[in-house]
């Protein structure tokens, strides 16, 4: 390990809106919007988001402020507005996600940018400019962690990883200076927290922790610019993130090609609004179904293979097979494929078959396995599919799901995904920010697209 946390900082105090190539732009525009459609929808429909607004008003924390919560009327605080667009882009977990670090950059880093960027009176080109500082600082921090090695450690990346994002995004817009940057990745180290625990019960942690890192991100950058010293040497040193969050660190890939590659151009969408292990398995069910005419009568067992990561998050049979809660069905292989073979399709309405009994039926006809062939693979999210129906058996490989870099959707399948999501909340609002966001650096302050957001 080599002086990483000071060469982050550099990279995120230098970067510039001209520097940054434009494909990157115009992906990161694209991932914003998809972030968006998330929230604006979670807003009104999430189950946990009654809880989340309930906290903040007993605690007092609900005070008036200028900052935008997607899909929400009224404006918050900075901190508050990160905390709620974190959590609620990420609470149908329909959001984006970095194959390589296993992490979903957007939910924790553009909340940090835009709460900062209304805070500050930034311009769109200003918050674009962060936005893809933060991508890059917890996408490499997650590829340095080894997400597999990390979640054996029972952490979440895009809680841990994504709070040093988030701290890069707001710091970028503070006009934090090096040695400021780096006392901001300090305080980011005591904040980086996300347990898997919530896979146990279904539980609504993994909504709130990614929430949490885009609000300990802002805060780890005012922080420092109120001069506030944060430990030094906050990624390699001797009790940092590399050391403390995982057993096999591989500490070059943090800075590896820093400003020539970007691990932005990386970042993948879902189809479905599950775990992205999930995906490339219903991918493969639905093409299935589809061309072997399959029918849920007509299908005596599933076998799906993946990844050992895909199996600790979704294919414990004992906990996942019949799940009741959204985000048991979120993690849960068994549902989202029984769905997938059930229907030929799978959205975020969906959820209302939880506890279907015909689901429930065919999910007994699937096991989830580990496949060799998806250990050691450049990317994680593969699926082996066999299907037995009749006398015939299916079987087919998904070397990746649909949605990542080499798939990425075109331009009208991500408004319309977009406006899938939020028309129901925003109405004719929807059209009007999405184009704004789709243009954002046109507009000289960014809360003048950010302000279309509000339901």
């Amino acid at each position: 390990m080599a002086n990483e946390t000071a060469t982050l900082a550099a990279y995120v105090n230098g970067l510039t809106f001209d520097d940054i190539p434009a494909e990157v732009k115009a992906r990161a525009k694209a991932l914003t919007l998809d972030l968006l459609g998330s929230a604006v929808r979670a807003r009104r429909e999430a189950d946990s988001t009654p809880s989340l607004l309930g906290m903040l008003a007993a605690l007092s924390l609900d005070g008036r402020g200028e900052a935008t919560v997607f899909g929400d009327t009224r404006g918050y605080t900075p901190a508050v507005a990160a905390l709620l667009n974190g959590a609620l882009g990420h609470s149908l977990d329909f959001d984006d996600t970095h194959a390589d670090s296993s992490l979903h950059p957007s939910a924790p880093v553009v909340p940090a940018a835009f709460a900062v960027g209304e805070m500050v009176g930034a311009s769109g080109r200003d918050v674009l400019t962060a936005i893809v500082a933060g991508y890059e600082v917890c996408c490499r921090l997650g590829n340095a962690l080894d997400p597999t090695a990390h979640y054996a450690r029972g952490f979440h990346p895009t809680a841990t990883a994504g709070t040093y994002g988030a701290a890069a995004a707001a710091g970028k817009l503070l006009g934090l200076s090096e040695q400021q940057l780096i006392a901001a990745f300090g305080v980011s180290g005591s904040q980086a927290a996300g347990s898997l625990q919530f896979l146990v019960n279904g539980a609504w942690n993994k909504r709130y922790q990614v929430g949490a890192a885009a609000m300990n991100g802002v805060i780890a950058a005012t922080l420092a610019k109120q001069s506030f010293i944060g430990a030094s040497e906050s990624v390699e040193g001797k009790h940092g993130l590399l050391v403390g969050y995982t057993d096999h660190a591989d500490a070059a890939k943090a800075t590896a090609a820093l400003g020539t590659v970007y691990e932005t151009m990386k970042i993948g969408v879902k189809p479905y609004p599950s775990c992205r292990y999930t995906h490339a398995a219903i991918d493969a069910l639905i093409a299935m179904r589809r061309e072997h005419n399959l029918t849920p009568d007509t299908i005596a067992k599933v076998e799906i293979g993946l990844h050992r990561n895909g199996i600790t998050l979704t294919g414990d049979a004992a906990t996942k097979r019949h799940p009741r809660s959204i985000v048991g069905g979120q993690f849960s292989m068994f549902f989202t494929g029984a769905l997938a073979l059930d229907q030929g399709s799978f959205g975020w309405d969906d959820y209302g078959r939880l506890g279907d009994a015909a689901i429930d039926k065919l999910a007994d006809r699937i096991e989830v396995v580990q496949d060799a062939r998806l250990e050691g693979r450049s990317h994680p999210f593969g699926a082996r599919v066999s299907v037995v129906s009749g006398d015939t058996t299916h079987e087919r490989l998904m070397a990746d799901p649909s949605g990542e870099p080499s798939s990425f959707p075109d331009a009208e399948a991500m408004r319309q995904k977009f406006m899938q999501l939020a028309r129901p909340v925003l109405n004719d609002g929807a059209s009007r920010l999405a184009d704004a966001i789709l243009s954002l650096e046109r507009f000289g302050r960014a809360s003048e697209a950010t302000h279309l957001g509000r339901g």
